[in-house]
């Protein structure tokens, strides 16, 4: 069978763009996270999901926001890790509500975006509304973008994949830590199971 093209890939019918952790607790100005914000901007990454949800709201490719996210009284926390030990701790938490659980500039979020909310564990997708909402969507294709490479991100691809969803990952759209640990994983892992591109080539489809 003859492998897809990008634009048969990204047929906006079939297509959803999912954004991993853009929150300002995350990548903002006020992050929990300096380093990984730092480098999520420093790089053009952030800027870049926020040309692709450009893109995507005017070519009507579903948008979808994954947030994490925790109560302030921890509740439903996972805790069997040592990052959840070590982000409880942080100076910024990921409160419910709070500033810190908006989306980011200079993203923006239109009224048919769909916003997901985790409480627990490292992926957008496991036990979460995700996979249900994707398939009423009729989604065929998950384009993944975001924060961060070094765990959602991953997680994210593997979990789409496991569950029977073509994907797409722009590399200049995903940021982690440190700065030369993201082509390491796109090149040695997520370009082994999903279509690496770039958003210059997603937006030159849309266009077209």
């Amino acid at each position: 069978m003859p492998r897809e093209t990008l634009a048969e890939l990204l047929d906006p019918a079939t297509t959803v763009l999912l954004t991993s952790e853009c929150q300002q607790g995350v990548v903002g100005e006020e992050s929990a996270l300096p380093e990984l914000a730092e480098e999520a901007r420093a790089s053009g990454a952030l800027t870049n999901v926020a040309r692709l949800v450009s893109a995507a709201h005017y070519a009507s490719v579903q948008v979808m926001h994954a947030v994490a996210e925790r109560r302030p009284d921890g509740r439903g926390a996972s805790r069997n890790a040592r990052l959840f030990h070590a982000v409880s701790r942080l100076p910024v938490l990921q409160i419910s509500g709070t500033k810190a659980v908006r989306i980011a500039p200079p993203i923006e979020v239109a009224e048919e975006d769909l916003v997901v909310r985790r409480l627990h564990g490292l992926s957008p997708m496991a036990g979460t509304d995700v996979d249900a909402l994707l398939r009423n969507l009729g989604c065929r294709t998950l384009i993944v973008t975001g924060v961060s490479a070094n765990v959602a991100i991953p997680n994210t691809v593997f979990d789409a994949v496991n569950l029977g969803y073509r994907v797409v990952v722009p590399a200049d759209a995903i940021a982690g830590v440190p700065a030369d640990y993201t082509p390491l994983m796109i090149r040695n892992t997520l370009a082994l199971i999903s279509s690496v591109t770039t958003t210059d080539e997603i937006l030159a489809v849309w266009k077209g």
